[in-house]
C-alpha cells in the first residue's frame, strides 16, 4: 500500500496543498511550528477519521473556514483508489472511489497507517489506557469486525455507567434494565477479549524475533494480556462471555455503590515481559525504548498478514529519541518495505546513509518547497 498523493483544503494551517509522495522515504523537514507534524497528522486523519494530537476537531479547520477536506490516492495491490474525508462543524464523511460511505467504521481499513512518535514510548511505561488505546486503533485498522465491537461497546458502557448512576433513585424493580446492559455489554466485551487475545499473541511473536535481534539475542520478550476473566475461560467467546456475566452478577451491588462499570475490555491492560521481568515495573529506560520500538515494527508484519498489505508508517520526530544503534535498526527494517513519512527539524541527527533516495519535503510557515 502506498499514498501517492494527498490534497488539502482549509486544514489546519494548509489552505491549498497539494503534493506527491515518493514510495519510499518522505521527510518532512523545518523547525518547529512551522506544519509538519500537521501534514503528518493529514494522512493519519484521512486513514483513522480521528486525530492522534487532539479530540476537538474544530482544531483541524482552518480558522476561517467551517470544513475542510483531505483526499489521497492509494496503490494498493488491485490498482489505484481515490479516498476522500470531509471535516465539518456537523461531522464528517468519507469517501472510497467517490462513492460516500453508509459509516465511518466500513472506511477505517481503506488506508493503514503505524505511527510512531516520541509519545508513543508510554505504550511501554504508561498509564493502562494508553495500551488500550493501543490495541483499540491498531487492531480496528486490521479488522473491521473488531472496530464494529468496539464501537458497540462504548456505546453500551456509557449507558449502563449512567444507568448504574441513576440507580440510586430507582427501586429494585428497576435493576432488570441493568441486567440487560450487562447481557449486551458481556456480548460485545467478549468478542473484544478474544480477538485481542489471539492478536496479542500474532503481534508477540512478530515482537519477539526484532526484540531479540536489538537486543543481540540477550533477551526475550513476553506478551502478557491481563483480564478479569479466568484463563481457564479464555477458550472461546463463548466461555468468555459466560465468565463476564457471572462476575456482573457478582459484583452488581458494589457497582451500584461505585456508580461505574469495574470489570471488561475497558479495565484491561497488556502487560510486556523481559526475561521474566515487567518492562513497566522493573526495566530500564533501554529496554522500554527497545520494547516500544518492537512492537512498532511488530505491526507492520502483523498489518502485513491480517490485511495482506503493507501499511504506511509515520515517525513524527521519534529518530532523535532514538540512539545511534536503535536508529539504525528502524530504518534498515523499513528499507526498500514500507512506504514512510518522517518529520524533524534537522537531518544532522538522522542517519542519512540509511536514506535511500529520501524525497525531501520543506517546511516553512506552512508553504512546502521540494528540495533538489
Amino acid at each position: 500500500m502506498k499514498l501517492t498523493k494527498i490534497e488539502l483544503h482549509n486544514f489546519r494551517n494548509y489552505v491549498n496543498q497539494s503534493l506527491d509522495f515518493s514510495d519510499g522515504i518522505n521527510v518532512f523537514l523545518g523547525e518547529n511550528a512551522q506544519g509538519k507534524t500537521n501534514l503528518l497528522e493529514a494522512i493519519y486523519v484521512l486513514a483513522l477519521t480521528r486525530s492522534h494530537r487532539t479530540n476537538n476537531e474544530r482544531e483541524l479547520i482552518n480558522w476561517d473556514s467551517q470544513t475542510a477536506q483531505i483526499r489521497g490516492i492509494l496503490q494498493k495491490r488491485l490498482g489505484s483508489v481515490p479516498i476522500e474525508l470531509d471535516l465539518g462543524l456537523k461531522g464528517k464523511r468519507a469517501k472510497v472511489n467517490h462513492l460516500e460511505q453508509a459509516r465511518l467504521s466500513s472506511y477505517v481499513g481503506q488506508l493503514n497507517v503505524i505511527l510512531f512518535a516520541p509519545e508513543d514510548l508510554s505504550i511501554v511505561k504508561g498509564a493502562p489506557q494508553v495500551r488500550r488505546k493501543f490495541m483499540d486503533m491498531e487492531f480496528g485498522q486490521m479488522s473491521n469486525r473488531y472496530l464494529y465491537n468496539s464501537t458497540q461497546y462504548k456505546k453500551i458502557l456509557k449507558q449502563r455507567n449512567r444507568y448504574l448512576r441513576d440507580l440510586h433513585h430507582k427501586t429494585q424493580s428497576d435493576r432488570v434494565y441493568l441486567d440487560v446492559l450487562s447481557d449486551q455489554l458481556s456480548a460485545y466485551g467478549a468478542e473484544i477479549i478474544f480477538q485481542r487475545l489471539q492478536l496479542v499473541k500474532k503481534l508477540e511473536k512478530f515482537a519477539k524475533v526484532v526484540h531479540s535481534e536489538i537486543s543481540q539475542g540477550k533477551e526475550n520478550l513476553a506478551f502478557a494480556y491481563k483480564t478479569a476473566v479466568a484463563d481457564d475461560q479464555l477458550t472461546s467467546v463463548e466461555s468468555v462471555y459466560q465468565n463476564l456475566l457471572k462476575q456482573f452478577s457478582k459484583i452488581k451491588e458494589k457497582e451500584i455503590m461505585r456508580s461505574t462499570t469495574l470489570i471488561g475490555p475497558h479495565r484491561d491492560d497488556l502487560h510486556f515481559v523481559i526475561n521474566d521481568k515487567e518492562v513497566q515495573s522493573f526495566g530500564s529506560q533501554g529496554q522500554q525504548r527497545t520494547t516500544a520500538l518492537s512492537v512498532k515494527l511488530a505491526e507492520i508484519d502483523l498489518m502485513k498478514e491480517q490485511t495482506d498489505e503493507y501499511p504506511i508508517l509515520l515517525l513524527d520526530d521519534v529518530l532523535s529519541e532514538l540512539d545511534d544503534f536503535r536508529q539504525t535498526h528502524l530504518l534498515t527494517a523499513i528499507q526498500d518495505k514500507v512506504q514512510t513519512f518522517l518529520t524533524t527539524t534537522s537531518l544532522s541527527g538522522v542517519q542519512q546513509e540509511l536514506l535511500t533516495n529520501p524525497k525531501i519535503f520543506r517546511i516553512d510557515n506552512g508553504n512546502v518547497s521540494l528540495e533538489k
